[in-house]
């Protein structure tokens, strides 16, 4: 599944150059010349990699490791900081996107307006279509004209069909979706939804309400909880992150905007914070840029 979404270490390299460079190059560059790590030299590193956005609490949690312990040198801390990535990312799950064949499967996209939700399920129902799948969109938010209209453009764009009813109560638009799916079998449903943080009560009753119309009427069917991060949020991603995992049971994290990008350390804070993979990563504006994440390519790149 998704074999279409490899993408070179090369291209990576390039998409997360910049990431590497707060996170590693500079911590690197700052320690390692140091023959042991002195306070001075361990507040550095800490400062260096909040300030890359890997968050304060996972920061202090590997200065603090390192603090505690004498056979690791500041000339060892770029093996030491793979290592220890390598573990959270491992920890947080499989980066395989969860597809079963011959049966329908229903993915559930949340995430705040502007993050990028409504181009990543336009490209992700291309990429069904590409494998040969009948896809179905569901526009759930139907608050917002504007964001129907632009789901609207993206699916015939991938060649996908879709549900919308504008102001209808978005529970129903998936129910609707729901049985045309079951009647006309298609493979796959991608279900958009509001995002509007404003008032955080409403949007997670809203969202819960949602949920429980593909749990009471498909619940076999649900593949993934997804939720879609801007990767130029930094921190802010993971204070999202926590109010959508109050409303639905995410199960990944698909981050858009990655290329040019130096907060990419979201990924493991993320990982580290909320256990949550990260599946999918969007690199650019085509379709075709958005890929599988995979955590030892990331690795890889990160450090080489």
């Amino acid at each position: 599944m998704f074999g279409f979404f490899s993408n070179s270490i090369e291209n990576l390299k390039k998409t997360v150059s910049k990431t590497a460079q707060a996170l590693i190059g500079n911590v690197v560059d700052t320690v390692a010349e140091e023959e042991e790590f002195s306070e001075f030299v361990l507040d550095d590193m800490e400062d260096l990699l909040i300030s890359a956005d890997l968050g304060v609490t996972y920061a202090a949690e590997l200065v603090d490791k390192l603090r505690s312990q004498d056979k690791i040198k500041p000339s060892q801390v770029k093996n030491y900081l793979r290592e220890q990535f390598t573990q959270v990312l491992n920890d947080a799950g499989s980066n395989r996107l969860n597809f079963s064949e011959n049966a329908l499967n229903i993915y559930f996209i949340a995430g705040v307006n502007g993050v990028g939700k409504t181009t990543l399920i336009g490209k992700l129902a291309y990429k069904f279509k590409q494998e040969g799948k009948r896809v179905l969109v569901a526009a759930a938010d139907t608050f917002r004209a504007a964001a129907e209209e632009q789901l609207d453009i993206w699916s015939k764009r991938a060649g996908a069909d879709i549900v919308r009813r504008d102001k209808a109560d978005p529970a129903s638009v998936v129910f609707e979706a729901i049985q045309k799916a079951r009647n006309e079998n298609y493979d796959v449903i991608l279900v958009d939804t509001a995002g509007r943080l404003q008032n955080k009560y409403n949007l997670m009753e809203e969202l819960s309400k949602i949920k429980s119309v593909i749990d009471k009427n498909a619940p076999e069917a649900l593949r993934e909880c997804i939720l879609v991060l801007d990767a130029n949020t930094g921190q802010n991603g993971l204070q999202q992150a926590k109010v959508f995992k109050d409303a639905v049971a995410l199960t990944s994290v698909a981050l858009t905007k990655l290329d040019g990008s130096a907060k990419g350390a979201i990924v493991l804070a993320i990982a580290k914070e909320m256990n949550l993979p990260v599946k999918l990563i969007g690199i650019g504006e085509k379709m075709e840029d958005l890929k599988e994440f995979n955590s030892s390519d990331f690795i890889e790149a990160l450090f080489n």
